[in-house]
């Protein structure tokens, strides 16, 4: 009898890194689908996404699932995406739907103590005690907070822009990059339109292919200094332990995040753009 797959969702505001797994075989299917978050999201919404982007690339049954995300704090706040899952894919008889803050200690930690750390589009931390999240400076979100994550770096590139504060030399590459952006645009894909979080995290493409610039240099070490601040030296000895991350902003800035992590007297532990290999051996083990 053919074994049941294990399919495994690592999901941010902007993308979702799926893998099905043969438990048997090993054998492993992978695909990449847009962001699920059911802060914006219905299940409505999502089961197009899924049936889309996810369900035509798996091949097999699927009888065990493990999303985590964005937005699923707790039971009630995933409850769209566990519906989403259910409908799309009946045959599973068991569906985890949790918070992109626990895949990442899971992936990052394995069954080992250490705090774990988001920095992709959005913002995250926890104390993970090799079993369960134990402490958390809880995240504000986009508006009120994620110090150091892509939607931070490129909101505050875009206010600098706006009140005339970058160097010449920048302020006349972001003007061809951006031709015609301005202040009354900035303001309706922030206040009006969907996903403000993922409109500013897309200048973070910008900041990228100018990392080599002083400001730039500085802009992203001031972020990364705010989330240390803010939130990993608010746990309680958390220099006794090793301070993971994953997301794309950590992991490709990693040559600035390390010595800022250094300068507060922290242990860097693994960097990685994404935890879902570390979750496909959490679950196989």
């Amino acid at each position: 009898m053919p074994s049941r797959y294990i399919l495994i969702a690592d999901s941010g505001s902007t993308k979702t890194d799926w893998v099905c797994i043969d438990p048997q075989a090993g054998h492993r299917q992978s695909r990449q689908s847009a962001g699920i978050n059911p802060f914006y999201q219905t299940a409505d919404e999502i089961i197009p996404v899924l049936l889309e982007q996810v369900v035509p690339g798996i091949e097999g049954e699927v009888g065990e699932i493990h999303f985590y995300g964005a937005g699923c704090a707790d039971e009630r706040s995933g409850m769209p995406v566990t519906r989403a899952l259910k409908h799309c894919f009946p045959s599973a008889t068991s569906v985890e739907v949790a918070s992109d803050m626990l895949g990442a200690a899971r992936g990052l930690c394995g069954h080992e103590p250490g705090l774990a750390c988001i920095l992709g589009t959005g913002a995250n931390n926890a104390f993970f005690d090799g079993d369960r999240i134990a402490h958390s400076i809880g995240s504000l979100g986009f508006w009120l907070g994620d110090e150091g994550s892509g939607s931070y770096l490129g909101k505050t590139l875009v206010v600098h822009y706006l009140q005339n504060e970058l160097p010449p030399d920048l302020h006349k590459s972001f003007i061809k990059a951006y031709p015609g952006l301005d202040r009354l645009t900035v303001l309706d894909h922030a206040y009006k339109k969907p996903y403000p979080n993922r409109y500013f995290a897309s200048y973070s493409a910008f900041i990228a292919q100018h990392r080599d610039h002083e400001f730039i240099q500085e802009l992203v070490r001031n972020a990364f200094g705010l989330f240390v601040k803010k939130y990993i030296l608010k746990h309680t000895n958390a220099t006794q332990y090793p301070v993971h991350f994953t997301g794309s902003i950590a992991y490709y800035y990693q040559d600035i995040l390390r010595p800022v992590l250094e300068s507060n007297g922290l242990q860097t532990g693994r960097i990685l753009k994404s935890p879902i290999e570390g979750l496909i051996g959490y679950h196989l083990a």
